[in-house]
């Protein structure tokens, strides 16, 4: 093992650096599961157990895992799964539908996903059921090997768990809990939300057929730990990375990179806002792209930059492509905002408020006939940068149309300082008390 790293120890930089990212960015786009998460053991035991009970023994059970985006729901049902599919019986019997609420959108969609990941378009073909119950029955009664005994239990992972409460009558949820409280075939169904008040949204008779066992997910992560996440996702392995001299000098600069002031500040403004590994991950890999022969290392700079570009506000971006006079508009819409407390105004007005800036000018550079004003202002509209009061009030004339501003004063005084060579006197009309 020495004698390779010896021999490896001076490969072209170039392939160092491409073998580097290769092996860290499949570590970001792929996040490998640890085996317990941190912070959730109990959980974890929970959840297992209850799984367990369905897998092993044959004994049907629901439950609710809530919390908010990015606190590890998933997370821990995958890794629940993952150690339960060790056992070599469960792995044989154990059949899993995941459900979406966000993909299924009705009962219909949801029935033929069912059927699809249960492989039983044959054994349907053609049948015409009566209702969803009939349909749901006949697929479970079609996994049964023979005997009741010697059913297959199913795992049902619900998704967006609340969206399915949507649904026409509830039927999925209410099927699906129904089967699950009686004893004639094995299923667990597992829901996910991050709606705390999930079970107000249930009918009664569904609400009587859950179990209300809740796991509830609140992430206890503090910003040292978050610390240590960052610097173990950027670091190479000792062992198995190819170039050792490589290996050590970039593991030496993420330890340098992650006790950077600048860095710090970063990475505590993304925790305060998300504690959500996903996000991290998708900073992590901007900043990793940045990484070439000429800068083998992710610097400060870099991190500092892939921060400015997730937090870049959309709408202040598209001021930055603006003419001067959709600038001026705005800038006139944002005085009568302050003048009359973000009531809605209409083009003749913002024209009015236009003309009072021109008219204290001594040069008319920015005198433009009335349809061009139009033209810039249906251009904005466009953009979504203002929107009509009543979409429907289509009768008055464009120019008394109603219609209000969707910036607010920081967005617009934060792209003036951006805005390429903004003239003087525009940013100074924006900065004043009074049009």
């Amino acid at each position: 093992m020495s004698k390779r790293k010896a021999d490896d120890s001076h490969m072209p930089i170039g392939e160092s650096i491409s073998q580097a990212q290769t092996l860290l960015r499949e570590r970001l786009c792929h996040q490998r599961l640890p085996t317990r998460p941190e912070g959730v053991a109990s959980q974890h035991k929970h959840l297992l157990e209850l799984l367990k009970r369905t897998a092993v023994h044959g004994e049907s059970n629901s439950v609710l895992i809530v919390g908010p985006r990015g606190s590890g729901k998933t997370m821990l049902l995958r890794c629940v799964l993952a150690e339960l599919l060790t056992e070599a019986d469960v792995q044989k019997t154990l059949l899993q539908v995941h459900l979406n609420g966000l993909l299924q959108t009705d009962d219909r969609i949801a029935l033929k996903e069912i059927t699809r990941q249960l492989s039983l378009e044959n054994v349907v073909g053609d049948k015409v059921f009566g209702s969803f119950a009939e349909n749901l029955a006949f697929l479970l009664e079609a996994l049964k090997k023979g005997d009741r005994s010697s059913s297959r239990p199913v795992l049902f992972i619900l998704d967006e768990f609340d969206l399915f409460a949507h649904h026409k009558n509830q039927t999925l949820l209410y099927n699906l809990l129904d089967v699950s409280q009686s004893a004639q075939t094995p299923v667990a169904v597992v829901g996910l939300t991050c709606r705390l008040d999930v079970l107000e949204l249930l009918e009664k008779r569904v609400k009587s057929r859950f179990s209300h066992r809740q796991i509830h997910l609140l992430s206890s992560l503090t910003f040292s730990q978050y610390l240590q996440v960052v610097r173990a996702q950027l670091q190479l392995p000792d062992a198995t990375f190819p170039d050792s001299k490589f290996c050590h000098d970039w593991n030496a600069s993420v330890k340098a990179l992650c006790e950077d002031k600048s860095v710090e500040e970063v990475l505590q403004r993304q925790f305060n806002s998300t504690k959500d590994f996903r996000s991290l991950h998708r900073l992590l890999m901007v900043s990793l792209c940045r990484v070439s022969a000429s800068n083998p290392t992710i610097k400060p700079a870099d991190l500092v930059d892939a921060s400015r570009l997730f937090s870049a506000d959309s709408k202040t971006n598209i001021l930055h492509g603006l003419s001067i006079l959709e600038l001026c508009l705005i800038i006139a819409m944002k005085h009568l905002n302050d003048i009359y407390d973000r009531e809605p105004f209409n083009l003749q007005m913002v024209y009015n408020e236009f003309k009072k800036f021109l008219q204290r000018k001594s040069h008319s550079m920015y005198n433009f006939d009335q349809p061009v004003v139009m033209k810039a202002f249906e251009h904005l509209q466009q953009l979504e940068v203002i929107r009509p009061v009543d979409v429907a009030a289509t009768r008055a004339q464009r120019e008394y149309q109603l219609v209000r501003l969707m910036l607010d004063h920081t967005q617009i005084m934060e792209a003036l300082q951006k805005y390429p060579q903004c003239p003087t006197d525009i940013k100074q009309w924006a900065d004043s008390a009074f049009a």
